[in-house]
């Protein structure tokens, strides 16, 4: 009985390699040239390698597009958490200050290259165009344009977006120069990383692939509620000090 299934196996093994070259050359019994003397023309279909590598050339912005977005989007909610734990005090309870702040800014610099990653790959995808006046001109652009109380806004949610990169970059360069040689000035400045939480969690909500529906816009606003708590928190905090 064994011996019967191993040969019906190999059988099966062999008669479909005997189908491959049909399959991926996209030609059929058929579609051999006749017995007289006439010549049928037969275009050759895309192998797989190739379909797969058009596809991906098409498509590749779309992707980094959205994993970018999505690193953007955790990082963001990390440093928010982290930074505001900092000045609590409960992030030094399992990390060291220096350690604590060391991992603060290298996260921060992974935030800004995948904001620019983002604005950059879509830049190049061609399912949804953005110029570069789009990208960097805010309510240049006519994506997804909304009204809000009867009134026409424009693309706000891509807006916020892109006001979101100046304040990003404004927070960024701040804290490599200014963190120092003005504290004062520095401290202030970064306020604006509460109001890039806000347009940045409003813009992926809106436009978000992954998180504007599902469970992951859920989770998405989950996160932002924990983010709002940890802020009245700490706002209670100074407060009562």
């Amino acid at each position: 009985m064994r011996r019967i299934i191993a040969l019906g196996f190999i059988f099966s093994i062999i008669s479909f390699s005997t189908l491959i070259p049909s399959i991926f050359s996209g030609k059929s019994d058929a579609q051999t040239p006749a017995t007289n003397n006439t010549t049928i023309q037969v275009e050759k279909d895309p192998s797989v390698a190739e379909g797969l590598g058009e596809r991906a050339k098409a498509s590749w912005p779309w992707y980094v597009t959205r994993i970018s977005g999505i690193v953007a989007s955790i990082t963001l909610i990390i440093l928010m958490l982290s930074g505001i734990g900092m000045l609590t005090g409960h992030t030094f309870t399992f990390l060291e200050p220096i350690t604590a702040w060391a991992s603060h800014r290298a996260l921060g610099l992974a935030f800004g290259v995948s904001v620019v990653l983002h604005i950059g790959a879509l830049y190049f995808d061609s399912f949804v165009p953005f110029s570069l006046v789009n990208l960097l001109v805010p309510f240049t652009s006519n994506y997804k344009e909304i009204d809000l109380f009867g009134v026409s806004v424009g693309s706000l949610y891509v807006a916020l977006g892109v006001v979101s990169l100046y304040l990003v970059a404004i927070i960024i360069i701040t804290s490599l120069v200014w963190v120092e040689k003005r504290p004062k000035l520095w401290k202030l400045v970064h306020l604006l990383s509460y109001i890039t939480m806000i347009f940045v969690f409003v813009h992926a909500l809106n436009l978000g692939t992954d998180v504007s529906s599902g469970i992951f816009k859920l989770l998405w606003i989950l996160l932002g509620i924990g983010v709002m708590i940890a802020t009245l928190a700490r706002l209670w905090r100074a407060k009562t000090i």
